[in-house]
């Protein structure tokens, strides 16, 4: 073979055992507005301040995010060295193949691909959730005597999906201008209101020891637990790095390229997101009635900013598209990752939801599936909030951090390409989000992700014994070991990892 030919991007996703059926579209700046939008950092740490304004206030707010960047942006560091190794689309459970032992290879890699695929399902309905919240807070602004119905924000909830399905089937390869675009209108739109807020609330500013020492516990819980508690929203605004791995095989010199965008995400989300919310706390007047007001905290913030209704209203409009852009590159990267675990046989109709379209170039079947299991969603949330709520935040328990703490684990003595220093680290933000967010905890504010959890435990379990155990072997990765050395062998395809210890 070549050299040229064998060093090539399809020939290495070749030697990993899978042919490139994607085409490699992206750049390092469209990858980079898909992992950005996916992030959409500063919106959803604003979208959701009503999550850590009671449990923790400023100081959850502040130092909860900064605390969950670092740890994220280190976690981000650690699976960048799996994705500039082993770049393809599985992500985590093609990673866990790499590194376990052998005989354990089906049942880790089954485990990590099916929660990392009911992760990114779950995240798919939280852009949409946020945008309608955002336009349900809009219409409470302006007709104060509203009484919003969950059929209300059913049908926006939907609205969002819909588009960013018909985005993703029918205009594949305008794709990329489309991430480009939610990368500069995110930059824009966080100026623009920093800038515009600051300005028009001058000179009536909250304090600074306000601003980075106030503290709230409106929870019930114990001071700690809350501020705990308050963690969530930090994390929902820098989780999701790992998109980009799911996304590795539509973009040229991925080994490169990849981890780049993987761990700049994270710290441009980190920075503009600690920016953003330090400014919305000096403008945001008296705390109390922003977290009593009818409106998002958000819109409320910006109106007390403001003076002005409809200066409010123009400027949550860039959060409204970032939610739309959101909306669009999760699906992309959901599908993705749907796509690659159906191609190694991990689900049920594997056959079926691996198919390219052929003329579409995309995962259509995969789509379908994603936007089938949204509007679901969107069903439950009609008759329980509590239930939608408990599957939406569950996506962060899984994906955030569990196949990071499986790989590390995992790794400790198992072969990795000595050309890549693997790095392992395990940040345990997750253990609260379980919690209910109040106490005392009723059937209506019980936090019931747990359980989504654990229906999804129960799903592929049943699934491992029908199928799994029997026909999936772990990704088809052709890995073997030479005189000590990690080396690839293109010319003889093996299913699963060889690999010897010393």
């Amino acid at each position: 073979m070549d050299k040229d030919e064998y060093n090539s991007d399809d020939a290495q996703l070749a030697r990993m055992g899978h042919k490139s059926e994607l085409k490699r579209n992206f750049s390092l700046i469209s990858m980079l507005g898909l992992a950005f939008a996916i992030l959409n950092s500063w919106t959803a740490l604003s979208a959701s301040l009503g999550l850590s304004l009671p449990s923790g206030g400023s100081t959850s707010i502040v130092w909860g995010l900064i605390t969950a960047g670092i740890c994220n942006l280190c976690m981000a560091t650690s699976l960048a060295e799996f994705l500039s190794a082993y770049p393809t689309a599985g992500g985590q459970y093609h990673w866990v193949a790499v590194i376990s032992w052998r005989k354990w290879i089906p049942i880790l890699s089954w485990i990590t691909g099916w929660v990392n695929c009911s992760g990114w399902v779950a995240l798919v309905a939280t852009a949409g959730l946020l945008g309608s919240q955002l336009i349900l807070g809009v219409i409470s602004l302006m007709n104060p005597t509203y009484e919003p119905q969950r059929w209300h924000q059913f049908l926006i909830y939907i609205g969002y999906n819909i588009v960013a399905f018909l985005i993703n089937a029918f205009m594949n390869k305008f794709l990329p201008y489309v991430t480009k675009a939610a990368f500069t209108w995110s930059l824009t739109g966080f100026a623009v209101i920093c800038i515009t807020a600051l300005a028009c609330a001058s000179p009536n500013y909250n304090s600074a020891e306000f601003v980075f020492t106030d503290f709230i516990n409106e929870t019930g819980w114990p001071d700690g637990i809350a501020w705990l508690l308050g963690l969530l929203q930090g994390g929902l605004g820098v989780t999701g790095f790992d998109g980009v791995a799911h996304m590795i095989e539509e973009i040229p010199n991925p080994s490169i390229e990849g981890p780049k965008i993987m761990i700049a995400c994270v710290g441009i989300g980190t920075v503009t997101g600690t920016i953003f919310l330090v400014v919305l706390l000096f403008v945001a007047g008296d705390i109390n009635q922003i977290i009593n007001s009818a409106a998002t905290p958000l819109l409320a913030i910006l109106k007390n900013a403001t003076s002005s209704n409809a200066g409010a209203i123009c400027l949550l409009i860039f959060p409204l598209v970032c939610a739309l852009f959101a909306a669009t590159a999760i699906m992309t990267t959901s599908s993705r990752m749907v796509y690659a675990f159906a191609r190694d046989g991990g689900l049920p109709a594997s056959p079926f939801f691996s198919r390219v379209h052929p003329k579409l170039q995309v995962p259509l079947n995969s789509l379908y599936l994603n936007l089938a299991l949204v509007v679901i969603f969107g069903c439950i949330f009609l008759g329980s909030t509590s239930a939608f709520n408990a599957i939406v935040s569950a996506e962060l328990l899984p994906r955030k951090d569990n196949a990071t703490r499986t790989l590390f684990q995992a790794a400790r003595n198992r072969w990795l390409d000595p050309q890549h220093h693997l790095v392992g680290v395990h940040f345990p933000d997750y253990y609260p989000f379980p919690f209910p967010p109040e106490l005392p905890a009723t059937g209506s504010n019980m936090n019931y992700c747990v359980a989504a959890f654990g229906i999804v435990f129960v799903i592929s379990t049943i699934q491992w014994m029908v199928d799994g155990r029997k026909n999936f072997v772990g990704p088809r990765i052709e890995v073997e070991i030479f005189n000590g050395e990690v080396g690839t062998q293109p010319e003889r395809p093996i299913p699963v990892v060889e690999q010897h210890k010393e």
